[in-house]
C-alpha cells in the first residue's frame, strides 16, 4: 500500500488547530491522527469527540481516531459519529478486544489496535478478519515529542509474518527524518512534533517520505 504520513494534531498549535489541519494537508499529509487522551489510561487530557466533528467539515482526509482511554466502547459511537475513519484501541484498556473491533467494524469504521511498547503482538493474530491496522507505539503513549525506542521497530517484521498483507503496519513516536530510516516495513507514520516544529510543513513531511525510500 503507498507510504502515508500522518501528522497527529496532539502536537499541533492549539489556538489554531483548524488552520494547523489545513496547513498540513496542503503540505502532502496523507491522513490525520487525533489523539485521544482522557486523563486516566494516561495522564493527559486532549480532545473530545466534538472537536474532531467540527475539524471533519474542514478536509477529506481520512481522520484516525486513538482512543488512549479506559473503556474505549463507551466512546466508539461519538467518535463514528463525528467524523473518525479509522478507530483505534489500546489492548490494555479493553475488557474483551474481539468485540470491541467488531463493534468498530460494525459502525462501518476500520479497526485498529495500538501495542505499547512493552505490549507483545500475540493477542493480534486472533483477529485477523476483523483487523484493519496495528498502531506500533515507539513511544510510551501520553505525550509528544518523546524519545524513540528503537526495540519496537522488531514488531515491524513479526507483524508482517502474522497478520494478512491488507492490515496497514503503522508506527507513532518518535518519527523524524532519521528514526524513519529504521523503520523498513511500515505501511504508514504517525509524526507530530517532527512536523508542527518545523518551520516548513512541506519540507518536514516530504523529508519523512524521501528518507523512508
Amino acid at each position: 500500500m503507498p507510504l502515508k504520513i500522518c501528522p497527529s494534531m496532539l502536537s499541533a498549535n492549539p489556538t489554531r488547530l483548524g488552520q494547523e489541519l489545513m496547513d498540513v494537508e496542503k503540505a502532502g499529509a496523507d491522513a490525520i491522527h487525533w489523539d485521544i487522551m482522557d486523563g486516566n489510561f494516561v495522564e493527559a487530557i486532549t480532545f473530545g469527540s466534538n472537536v474532531v466533528s467540527a475539524h471533519r467539515k474542514l478536509t477529506t482526509l481520512r481522520f484516525d481516531v486513538h482512543l488512549m482511554v479506559r473503556e474505549p466502547d463507551r466512546h466508539l459511537e461519538n467518535f463514528s459519529a463525528a467524523g473518525a475513519d479509522v478507530i483505534i484501541v489500546h489492548l490494555e484498556a479493553c475488557d474483551h478486544l474481539h468485540r470491541t473491533l467488531s463493534r468498530i467494524k460494525n459502525l462501518g469504521k476500520k479497526s485498529g489496535i495500538a501495542l505499547n511498547p512493552a505490549t507483545p503482538i500475540d493477542s493480534v493474530k486472533y483477529c485477523p478478519d476483523i483487523l484493519d491496522m496495528v498502531l506500533i507505539m515507539a513511544v510510551n503513549p501520553g505525550s509528544s515529542g518523546q524519545t524513540f525506542i528503537e526495540s519496537s521497530v522488531k514488531k515491524i517484521s513479526e507483524l508482517k509474518q502474522t497478520v494478512p498483507a491488507s492490515v496497514e503496519i503503522c508506527l507513532d513516536g518518535g518519527i523524524t527524518a532519521e528514526t524513519i530510516k529504521k523503520c523498513t516495513g511500515a505501511d504508514s507514520f504517525v509524526s507530530g512534533a517532527h512536523i508542527f516544529g518545523s518551520e516548513n510543513y512541506s519540507s518536514a513531511i516530504g523529508t519523512l517520505k524521501t528518507n523512508y525510500r
